[in-house]
């Protein structure tokens, strides 16, 4: 059974500096929720039921977000303002455990990965980067779907997405074979490499950032070397595992937005912020004051 997500948040945010100067990157504000709340609530969609956050020294913010706290908690009771209330409160709901572990030095985010290896255990995980958040446009979880097909075939998942041509330099990019995926399905991998020459890319499907992966990723992570820009990779596991079994790319039907970036920041708040119900009216309205 999966039960634990590894989640990744010791980066350093500097694609949207000055604003992550003091202030963690995952905590930067999707509307009227951090990013990382974001993501750790499409896990617990997705049935996951522990959170291992791999952090380091300022990043006790996070941390502190999903914890309780107590006397905002009665301030809001004794004014009665139960909505607030229950916002706060469903933060983290019962049942939802959030675990912490340190990687002590930036070496890379298969390194991030390996340093969350005594919580894992011998179980099977996953992985989010914090940085993505999904929009599922109404439909079912997209990381709801890659559980349902590990649990199925055993194959481990990597969720992707098709980009133009011209920006597959900028991704991680799987081989299916030439399989042309569509929204929804999966294929088989038959090899991944990391932000090809457009020319060389094997095909346009680029790496979201949500992984579910047997227990023997792990064990592989423990002797892989320093690759590409002399980090342990995730990707050289994958390969290395790929080369034992199989897995597979699944294209999600959501939509993603890069909340590591400043446009992509800004285009989440706007996608989110017209869906809400406190604020989508008021968003529209400025929009069309605009003529936008």
């Amino acid at each position: 059974m999966l039960s634990k997500v590894i989640i990744p948040v010791a980066g350093l945010g500097t694609r949207v500096l000055p604003a992550s100067k003091a202030i963690p990157k995952e905590m930067l504000p999707v509307v009227d929720k951090p990013v990382i709340q974001h993501v750790v609530e499409e896990a617990m969609r997705a049935g996951f039921r522990q959170i291992v956050l791999v952090t380091r020294s300022g990043k006790e913010a996070i941390e502190n977000h999903f914890d309780a706290n107590y006397e905002l908690e009665q301030m809001l009771a004794l004014k009665n303002k139960k909505a607030l209330l229950d916002a706060v409160e469903n933060t983290l709901p019962k049942g939802i455990e959030v675990i912490s572990v340190r990687q002590p030095s930036a070496k890379g985010l298969g390194h991030a990965v390996r340093c969350a290896a005594h919580v894992v255990g011998n179980e099977d995980f996953a992985v989010m980067l914090p940085d993505m958040v999904i929009d599922d446009e109404g439909l079912s979880c997209d990381f709801s779907e890659m559980v349902k097909r590990y649990q199925k075939n055993g194959a481990g998942q990597i969720m992707v997405e098709g980009v133009p041509q011209e920006h597959v330099d900028r991704y991680g990019i799987v081989d299916c074979g030439g399989i042309e995926l569509k929204a929804g399905v999966g294929a088989p991998i038959r090899g991944m490499v990391e932000k090809p020459k457009r020319d060389e890319a094997p095909s346009n499907q680029a790496i979201v950032g949500r992984y579910i992966l047997p227990n023997r990723v792990m064990q592989l992570l423990k002797t892989t070397e320093p690759g590409a820009g002399g980090e342990i990779q995730l990707t050289d596991a994958m390969l290395a595992l790929l080369a034992e079994q199989p897995m597979e790319a699944y294209s999600m039907r959501g939509t993603v937005h890069d909340c590591g970036n400043k446009a992509g920041l800004l285009q989440a708040n706007l996608a989110f912020g017209l869906k809400h119900p406190e604020t989508g009216d008021a968003l529209r309205d400025f929009i069309k004051s605009k003529n936008l």
